[in-house]
């Protein structure tokens, strides 16, 4: 085989949320047909363990570089006077450049896998054996932190509003120095090559996939609620747009729900809920359950499955695997934004509070609503069936690394 580097803004596992999902099973893949040597960061001490799984996963050498997230917040912060985005400054880290430096002298690796735009900072060089560099940005980033700007005021909106400027530079030197930029949807990737324009035709994209296996709606297991008909939300209750989308749900949503529907539950599923997520376990029928070891039984007992982001980039893996579970889903258009089009999973989809209380009400009606609500989830798993297989999708990047 030959060699591959893959670097990673974090370790690629567990794969429990959604850059995890996609780098763990790009890693899976690369490493089928490379001997993969990785670079990746460390920013929770609980992943440390997890060193040895991912080594089992590639052939290669590896190295781990270790965040403080205070400590690399503070330095990020000192950037504010410079030029670069506080993404790369959060990310500096000279014992993977140290690493990467000598690997790449070492070994000639003739092709490089950078997943996300942090880790790029490590290989910008020109080296003499001219490798092949590939890069996965997944999102555009710095839109996502246009969309906070808008979002916020003061200095909060001061700080998005830079990061979404100087990253959206960095994103774009960044490929035009790569031979090819992936992103995680066709929406993504053309929205990239209208604010790249100079890259445009460097620009691809691969589909996120679902373990149609593990997530599968004939699999049993135990109810984790009570009496009742449960909405649930499943995702990291530390990040932002999470936050945000259950706390609109629960404000301008939820009540409508109950005045019609009074024994309804809003199961909020997902580790290291904030203060705000907390808070809203005190409004009558929203239990919120912190982390938990397998989000099935959250999914296979609920009626439906909610994204009411507001803010929102790429695919949202928390969609695919309640379709994947035959769950039917009620979602906003900036959840759906990357996934791709289907009629009639697109006639549960909406912004506006009323109505999305009315789409919820439908489908938990008794009779007509469950027989609506069982055909949309079959729909939905048939459509991830489809279009979402990973080893299918991973072909194009294994295209792209061998043109």
């Amino acid at each position: 085989m030959e060699d591959l580097l893959f670097l990673c803004h974090r370790i690629p596992y567990p794969p429990n949320k959604g850059d995890k999902v996609r780098s763990y099973h790009l890693l899976r893949f690369l490493g089928k047909h490379y001997r993969v040597h990785v670079g990746a960061f460390i920013d929770d001490p609980a992943d440390a363990q997890f060193g040895e799984i991912v080594q089992q996963l590639c052939t290669g050498e590896t190295y781990w570089g270790r965040l403080r997230p205070n400590l690399a917040r503070m330095r990020a912060l000192r950037g504010l006077w410079g030029q670069q985005p506080l993404t790369f400054h959060y990310y500096n880290h000279p014992g993977m450049s140290q690493w990467v430096d000598d690997l790449m002298e070492r070994l000639k690796i003739p092709r490089i896998l950078v997943y996300s735009s942090a880790p790029s900072r490590f290989v910008l060089k020109d080296w003499p054996h001219k490798p092949r560099r590939i890069i996965d940005f997944v999102d555009v980033d710095s839109e996502k932190w246009r969309q906070y700007a808008q979002d916020s005021h003061g200095l909060r909106h001061h700080i998005h509003a830079r990061e979404a400027r100087t990253l959206l530079e960095t994103e774009r030197m960044i490929a035009s120095r790569f031979d090819a930029s992936l992103f995680v949807s066709e929406a993504e990737a053309t929205l990239f090559q209208e604010l790249a324009p100079e890259s445009a035709g460097r620009v691809h994209f691969w589909d996120n996939g679902v373990d149609c296996d593990y997530f599968d709606p004939q699999l049993s297991f135990p109810n984790p609620y009570g009496p009742g008909q449960t909405l649930v939300f499943t995702g990291a209750m530390d990040y932002l747009p999470n936050v945000q989308a259950v706390v609109w749900f629960a404000e301008m949503v939820f009540d409508i729900i109950r005045q019609k529907v009074p024994t309804t539950r809003f199961a909020i599923v997902g580790a290291r809920p904030t203060k705000a997520v907390k808070q809203l376990a005190r409004i009558q029928g929203i239990e919120v359950t912190g982390a938990v070891p397998d989000i099935r039984p959250y999914l296979a007992h609920a009626q439906v499955a909610i994204a009411p982001l507001r803010i929102a980039r790429g695919v949202q893996n928390k969609i695919l695997e309640a379709m994947a579970m035959a769950k039917p889903v009620i979602a906003t258009p900036q959840a759906m934004e990357g996934i791709r089009y289907h009629p009639a999973l697109q006639h549960w989809v909406t912004d506006m509070p009323e109505l999305f209380a009315h789409y919820a009400i439908k489908l938990l009606a008794p009779g007509e609503g469950t027989a609506r609500a069982s055909e949309y989830g079959q729909t939905g798993r048939r459509f991830v069936l489809e279009h979402y297989q990973w080893e299918t999708n991973l072909q194009k990047v294994r295209t792209l690394l061998e043109p």
